[in-house]
């Protein structure tokens, strides 16, 4: 694993060079392509540092390199692995793939779902399954916002939403660590 300085300095270099490639496109910008385009460099840039570990990034790359003008972006800060990552245009793919181990997941899932609910056919008391039935969509409501919220979510199992949620979080708080930085360093060199 690397360390998180690494991270940071990989994420801010090609971070500045996806804005610095927007700016070469485009020299006069509104304020909301402004945001665009930085918050775009930043989610390439971020994806691209987890690339090989997270089905996140895969999604997070195959999204943006959907739209034409996003494309050249994708393959300027990407660089020569840009090429097969485009390629992998469906995450659901790329993420069914990734885990062979799924499918076996889903078997003994069905299993699971199906003796729990003969178990609780056997129960007499309906409160017991009134509340299990509320948990259980609560449950399900949760993880569907989940999965709205985690690039390429809407793909995943339950265990491995998971897991890339939590990669994920760890990635967006590098990225605010970074732009925090960039942000103090800034303010300092206006007040010289």
């Amino acid at each position: 694993m690397r360390s998180p300085s690494s991270l940071k300095q990989e994420f801010l270099k090609k971070w500045l060079k996806g804005l610095k490639t927007y700016s070469l496109r485009k020299k006069e910008m509104s304020t909301i392509e402004r945001k665009n385009a930085i918050k775009l460099s930043a989610d390439i840039a971020m994806a691209s540092t987890r690339i090989s570990t997270s089905s996140w990034s895969h999604a997070l790359v195959a999204k943006a390199s959907n739209d034409p003008a996003n494309k050249i972006l994708v393959e300027h800060v990407l660089g020569p692995e840009s090429k097969t990552l485009i390629l992998k245009k469906d995450p659901k793919k790329s993420i069914m793939s990734k885990s062979s181990s799924s499918s076996k997941r889903i078997t003994s899932k069905n299993i699971l779902r199906k003796s729990c609910t003969a178990r609780r056919m056997r129960k007499k008391a309906a409160h017991l399954v009134e509340a299990s039935s509320i948990a259980k969509r609560v449950i399900m409501k949760r993880t569907q916002v989940l999965k709205s919220l985690v690039p390429g979510g809407e793909y995943m199992d339950e265990i491995s939403l998971i897991k890339e949620t939590l990669d994920y979080i760890l990635s967006l708080r590098l990225q605010v660590d970074v732009m925090r930085l960039l942000a103090n360093a800034t303010e300092k060199m206006d007040h010289i």
